[in-house]
């Protein structure tokens, strides 16, 4: 019985030298340990569970993503199609500085407001996000539910629009959809308000429109949870600015103000 089992372990061993590589070549010339073995590609990051939900989009820089037009806006570049504009969301700090706080995309009567987060390496930032979201529409006195979408789960809401009631004295309400994608050290998060939060076809356009963006995260260590960096080119800020006059103008005039996007402050349509 030791003997047949000393011929199997042999027949093993020479099959097993046989199918051994071939020795590498180095600097030094050939150069083997007899347990070698064949290293995988590096990827440029890691798989995380998350990433199931964009398989199609979003993309992270480090990818190959479908080649689009698109807009750099430092940590975002935005796909622009025929007819749309797209506007720059403002607020002030403490010391009455404006600063970026996101990006919004209107394609017709549907509004895209996009915005990127810096994320952990080893976990995602949405889960957490959307509970805050939740929470805050409550506080508003609005109405939500998650829902499984595109993107994996989103929030569809119906938000109180201030200052707004019908004839019959009821509060005026939107519907909202809050959709989130955690990528690779990032969090995209997108509101989306009009057509694209309610009527089917329009919500499959602007979904294929917020897959296409790319999110550039950069090796700058940002904390996580706070918002990328958001650029303007000058061409556009120049745009913005000659835009920021007209509304005025019309505001003064006491006319309504084209492009402006519901439920946030918005500066400078750009039509693409």
């Amino acid at each position: 019985m030791f003997g047949r089992r000393r011929k199997k372990r042999d027949q093993e061993t020479d099959r097993t030298a046989k199918e051994a590589p071939e020795p590498r070549r180095g600097a030094a010339g050939a150069v083997s340990f007899g347990n070698e073995i064949e290293p995988e590609r590096p990827t440029a990051h890691a798989p995380k569970e998350a990433d199931r939900h964009r398989a199609n989009g979003p993309w992270d820089a480090g990818e190959d993503a479908p080649d689009l037009q698109r807009m750099d806006l430092g940590s975002i570049r935005l796909p622009v199609q025929q007819g749309s504009q797209i506007q720059v969301n403002l607020t002030k700090d403490a010391q009455g500085k404006q600063r970026i706080i996101g990006v919004t995309l209107v394609l017709g009567k549907t509004w895209l407001q996009v915005r990127p987060f810096a994320a952990p390496k080893t976990s995602g930032l949405w889960d957490e996000r959307r509970a805050e979201i939740l929470d805050q529409i409550a506080k508003e006195g609005g109405r939500s539910e998650e829902h499984e979408g595109t993107f994996g789960t989103e929030i569809k809401a119906l938000l109180p629009v201030k200052g707004r009631t019908t004839e019959d004295g009821k509060q005026v309400a939107e519907p909202v959809r809050f959709i989130g994608v955690d990528g690779p050290r990032w969090l995209l998060h997108g509101v989306i308000r009009g057509e694209g939060a309610i009527r089917p076809e329009k919500m499959g356009e602007v979904e294929q429109i917020f897959a296409g963006i790319v999110v550039v995260r950069g090796d700058q260590p940002v904390p996580p949870g706070d918002m990328l960096t958001i650029t303007v080119p000058k061409k556009v800020q120049e745009q913005m600015a000659e835009a920021a006059k007209t509304r005025a103008a019309q505001r003064a005039a006491g006319g309504s103000v084209n492009g402006d996007s519901p439920g946030g402050t918005a500066s400078g349509p750009k039509k693409a």
